[in-house]
């Protein structure tokens, strides 16, 4: 089984190439479900065809749906949310605190994420494409099983019912699901334009910070090669190829490449013949979940130094990225551009405080000393 999850900031087009990786998967032969979990879902125009919460076929070998995530929190959350609520009130809470208590953050998303899920899991499928929500929507969903487990730790303690288990388990199976890189990785959309490279590059950094692969880029939308302009209206295209080439150059030399290319099209790609299209330029006959050879490294490698340890964290950063590190117990807090989270340290750095840091290429290189207690 492959995920692959398909994000960028809104209006740059992953929709479309959600949809356009979908069909070229069901062209090469592999069963494949193409779904949305953008609240606002496009994934039914650009079929041209009508979808509905349960996947429909679209075509030989490839289907698709629109998951409804209201619904499933009609349908799934009521029950659990009953049950979290009667424990808190027999740990002695009163009934007005214990129904604050389960109101937890991001439950639509967090159920909208199962769903996605139960698919890969208990349907047909060998590749499951995930239309997700713009970039933001997306971060907060995929940091919601850490997150919701974090909340639930605080809340229960050690008071853990059959319920709140078996919520810690499903949890815990939807990140180790996330963070297999062999099993889902992520392709990030951008156009050629600085605000929208300067939000990717953020992404870049908050993905890496939850251990989430990241296996291709695509810049979407460029203006066509030169070979098509005429008359009045090519002064103001060639101006603006160039502007997106220096963009796309500007992510070369900071060390974020390769980067797939599509071409902006005159008519809006609608139904499989356009989708296909869009396909065979954006991978040029390669096997769409090959990526477009961006590495992925693990989050951390430790390394014996002089007095102590070096620790590797591999986190893309802008030239103007802000960065805060610092001890919680046997945790490591990183902060970049505000998104914070703790990562467990390995158990020989648990003894260590940190003693300098600095960023290169690679991401953060932070010295610690061993063995003189903690900082």
């Amino acid at each position: 089984m492959r995920i692959l999850l398909f994000t960028g900031k809104g209006g740059v087009g992953k929709t479309t190439l959600a949809a356009a990786t979908g069909a070229a998967l069901a062209a090469r032969g592999r069963k494949t479900l193409v779904v949305s979990t953008d609240p606002a879902h496009s994934l039914a125009d650009a079929y041209g065809r009508a979808l509905g919460a349960e996947p429909s076929e679209v075509d030989t070998l490839l289907s698709a749906g629109q998951i409804d995530s209201r619904t499933l929190v009609d349908s799934s959350w009521h029950r659990l949310r009953a049950e979290l609520q009667q424990t808190l009130s027999g740990a002695g809470l009163d009934t007005l605190d214990a129904e604050e208590l389960t109101v937890l953050p991001g439950v639509d998303e967090l159920l909208a994420l199962t769903e996605v899920r139960r698919l890969a899991e208990d349907g047909p499928w060998e590749t499951v494409v995930v239309d997700c929500g713009p970039t933001a929507e997306t971060l907060r969903l995929l940091a919601l099983p850490e997150a919701v487990a974090g909340y639930l730790s605080r809340v229960f303690g050690r008071r853990v019912t059959d319920s709140v288990r078996k919520l810690g388990t499903h949890l815990d199976g939807l990140r180790a699901l996330l963070t297999e890189p062999s099993v889902t990785t992520v392709r990030l959309v951008l156009t050629p334009e600085r605000v929208v490279v300067a939000e990717a590059r953020r992404t870049l950094s908050s993905l890496a910070l939850r251990g989430i692969a990241v296996d291709g880029l695509i810049a979407n939308r460029l203006m066509p090669a030169p070979g098509f302009w005429r008359g009045g209206a090519a002064t103001w295209l060639r101006t603006r190829r160039a502007q997106q080439d220096a963009v796309l150059a500007e992510l070369a030399a900071a060390g974020i490449a390769p980067v797939a290319r599509v071409e902006h099209r005159a008519a809006e790609p609608v139904g499989l013949p356009a989708l296909l299209e869009i396909a065979a330029e954006l991978y040029r006959g390669e096997d769409p979940l090959d990526g477009n050879g961006t590495p992925v490294t693990p989050l951390l490698r430790v390394r014996p130094a002089t007095g102590g340890y070096t620790l590797r964290i591999a986190i893309p950063l802008a030239r103007d990225a802000e960065v805060d590190l610092a001890r919680v117990d046997d945790d490591l807090a990183i902060t970049v551009d505000g998104f914070r989270r703790l990562i467990a340290l390995p158990e020989s750095l648990r003894a260590c405080r940190i003693t300098g840091a600095e960023s290169d290429a690679d991401g953060l290189l932070v010295s610690l000393a061993g063995n003189r207690g903690r900082g």
